[in-house]
């Protein structure tokens, strides 16, 4: 099972027939039992199209891995929302997603990307810092679900952060006459005020630092604050980090379940996600207007492929069945065609390989009914 996605191996070149497969599933019994159905339903609509190019051999071969999946029960009872099954003959990866998507096979010379890059890449996407003066955890989600980001590179502790510098706490025996049955009170006291505080400014700071290094500056996302006021007040005033947004939640993490911090933290996050699809549409209608920006296929196409597309807007769950050649004409054709992909993909796929940036857009905020709007470098 793939833990994450990484689009940079995916857009690499991969030796043909290159299968994308993407099927909604569930986790409960018995609406489970419907899963490994469709699966094999896919299956002969995967062999039929391969059929029309390849030999029985070579269907066989490329089929091998996604038939080996087809009667596995362990695999079937472990599912999530949604799957993506991606393999050609140099690589096979199996993406659980954790975001319902539509029933899609696709069999080509490159593989389709777009329903994860609708993950990736949507504008509802976001991270979570949750902190206390001795643990922190980082997710990150979007409306429908949140997930734990692993802390390879992040002290999640204090202990971690701080090692042999952290202050031991010490315990101190006074004279306060006996208690009961003649013992010496013991009064115990933790690090002292200033030690304590100090540590814990110690430890934010190896947080922020990690946070901005690893996660913030590489994905570009929001990060909400999740910590009581105190702590929050500290780690605002010693961090430098500029995706954090100016309003967090003043909480306890560790008094909510993760699905209410996700409903919590949506409320947070959903303004600031309506504000930025505003903007980049305001964007898009400002280049228009001055000719730097077009939702014609053809047009983006051809700037796609000189790399003069800075920004391109994708609709959701559009597809338009053809093929964006190397002088970025488009040859039409039908998605069960072998050689046929989808041109919205095609194109998703050059502007993120010419360093462009891709927004996909749910339909009803789409600035245009072409399934693409493009805003240009020049």
């Amino acid at each position: 099972m793939k833990p994450s996605i990484d689009m940079t191996q995916l857009l690499e070149v991969h030796k043909p027939p290159c299968i994308s497969l993407y099927q909604p599933t569930h986790r409960c019994h018995p609406d489970t039992l419907q899963d490994p159905i469709r699966y094999r339903n896919s299956l002969k609509e995967m062999e039929a199209s391969l059929g029309k190019k390849y030999s029985k051999h070579d269907v066989q071969f490329a089929m091998d891995k996604f038939n080996a999946l087809a009667h596995d029960d362990h695999f079937w009872n472990h599912r999530t929302e949604g799957l993506a099954i991606l393999g050609s003959s140099d690589m096979f990866q199996v993406f659980e997603l954790h975001r319902d998507v539509p029933e899609l096979l696709i069999v080509a010379d490159s593989f389709h990307t777009k329903p994860l890059l609708r993950i990736l890449q949507s504008a509802d996407r976001y991270q979570i810092l949750c902190l206390d003066r001795h643990v922190a955890k980082l997710y990150e989600g979007n409306r429908d679900v949140i997930s734990p980001v692993d802390l390879t590179n992040l002290p999640s502790t204090i202990q971690e952060a701080l090692g042999s510098e952290l202050t031991e706490p010490h315990l101190t025996v006074a004279s306060y006459g006996t208690g009961r049955g003649g013992q010496a009170m013991v009064h115990g006291h933790g690090g002292k005020k200033d030690e304590v505080d100090n540590d814990t400014e110690r430890f934010f700071r190896s947080i922020d630092r990690a946070i901005i290094e690893h996660h913030s500056h590489p994905s570009e996302l929001p990060l909400l604050l999740v910590m009581l006021p105190e702590h929050e007040a500290i780690f605002r005033s010693v961090s430098h980090n500029s995706f954090i947004l100016e309003e967090g939640l003043a909480i306890n993490p560790e008094s909510l379940s993760i699905d209410e911090l996700r409903i919590q933290a949506w409320q947070k996050i959903e303004p600031i996600y309506l504000k930025r699809l505003a903007e980049l549409v305001e964007q898009y209608q400002i280049a228009r207007s001055g000719q730097l920006g077009s939702d014609d296929l053809v047009q983006v196409s051809e700037a796609s492929i000189a790399g003069r597309v800075s920004t391109l807007l994708i609709e959701a769950d559009r597809q338009v069945p053809g093929r964006v050649n190397l002088t970025g004409e488009i040859a039409s054709g039908k998605l069960s065609d072998p050689e046929v992909g989808d041109v919205l993909n095609d194109l998703t796929e050059i502007v993120l390989r010419m360093k462009g940036k891709v927004v996909v857009v749910p339909q009803e905020r789409m600035p245009s009914a072409t399934g693409l709007a493009a805003t240009f470098r020049y």
